[in-house]
């Protein structure tokens, strides 16, 4: 998986324990905002029927990999499509030029190969799932050869080691079984997924965009050259595709709007002590829709904030005030007593 800002990748036996007492496995489950899809691959894991949904077109080929494709059907095929990917020349155009040369996240050796691919990838005009599968195999092995702390605001001065290895492709770790995939906004998406047993919520939290924090994954994934600015050399449309939810004035209300559009008879929210909805808040939220029960969780911030703040020359310019903040999880059911079994379970998970 590409290293990502907020993964759950450590709570996941938490979450899977929090989701099988809430819901039966077989049974629907929804991942409303999926980034790298890892809750929602556990949850296929654990025998759900999962639907993921998020509207960055780089998370929804993620998922379309690992919660729509079928191993069965889809490891095989891939392993050929990788191989004529492979050997396909370098090419240095756009994407070298722009993430390799006016800004320095990829070394231009491996840029022209990652362009080279891309480009005999969009020849070759295979159908889903097997386009987003073999895509997210190139998006992860670039991600093993970039030269940055995790986020694509910057990148290092120097070249990681990582970055002067070979790019190679691998088969990403598919998995048995199938799901559905939309790439919609989180209410819209909400309201057409129609009754579900269990829809999971991990909504951003605060001024953080993912699209601005991932922007080379989305361009690589939509292939359209776009226009940039900036030193990271981001993609203009990062500036309108502005999501409520990193607005401290407009989450609350963008919250809500989601929660009224679910049909769900119980949720799972993962949140965060910097988010800007408090705890107190959150349950003043999802009371209307069920019993709330509540657990949180130690956790390392993210890589950049234990680097420190730094201005656009790479100075440091501000200290670190803290290395560890509370992921929080809501539980939400008919009764008191299934919410407070559902947080137990999670904390057992963990222990």
């Amino acid at each position: 998986m590409i290293k990502y800002l907020g993964s759950k990748r450590l709570l996941l036996p938490a979450l899977r324990a929090a989701a099988c007492q809430l819901a039966q496995p077989g049974q629907s489950a929804l991942d409303l905002f999926s980034g790298t899809s890892r809750v929602g691959q556990e949850f296929k894991r654990a025998g759900f029927s999962v639907l993921s949904n998020d509207l960055n077109a780089y998370a929804a080929t993620i998922a379309r990999c690992y919660v729509q494709a079928d191993a069965q059907t889809e490891r095989s095929a891939a392993a050929e499509v990788l191989a004529v990917l492979a050997a396909a020349e370098p090419v240095s155009g756009y994407f070298t030029k722009t993430w390799c040369e006016e800004s320095r996240f990829f070394h231009p050796d491996n840029g022209a190969r990652i362009e080279g691919m891309r480009l005999r990838l969009a020849e070759l005009n295979l159908a889903e799932p097997l386009h987003s599968v073999v895509l997210t195999s190139l998006m992860e092995a670039a991600d093993r050869v970039d030269s940055t702390t995790g986020v694509q605001m910057a990148y290092l001065k120097s070249w990681a080691p990582r970055a002067l290895k070979p790019i190679a492709l691998r088969v990403p770790e598919l998995i048995e079984g199938t799901g559905q995939v939309t790439q919609l906004d989180a209410a819209l998406a909400a309201k057409q997924a129609g009754p579900v047993e269990l829809a999971y919520l991990d909504p951003p939290y605060n001024q953080h965009s993912y699209v601005g924090n991932y922007h080379i994954w989305e361009s690589l994934t939509l292939w359209d050259e776009p226009e940039v600015y900036g030193v990271a050399c981001k993609r203009t449309d990062v500036r309108e595709r502005k999501s409520p939810f990193n607005s401290k004035r407009k989450i609350h209300a963008a919250m809500a709007e989601v929660l009224d559009a679910l049909d769900a008879r119980t949720l799972l929210v993962s949140f965060n002590n910097e988010g800007y909805i408090s705890e107190e808040e959150m349950i003043e939220l999802l009371s209307p829709h069920g019993e709330v029960a509540l657990t949180r969780f130690d956790y390392k911030r993210y890589v950049g904030a234990q680097i420190g703040v730094h201005n656009p020359k790479g100075e440091r310019v501000g200290k670190v005030g803290h290395l560890r903040n509370r992921e929080l999880l809501f539980a939400v059911a008919p009764n008191s007593r299934l919410a407070k079994v559902a947080v137990d379970a999670a904390e057992g998970a963990m222990v």
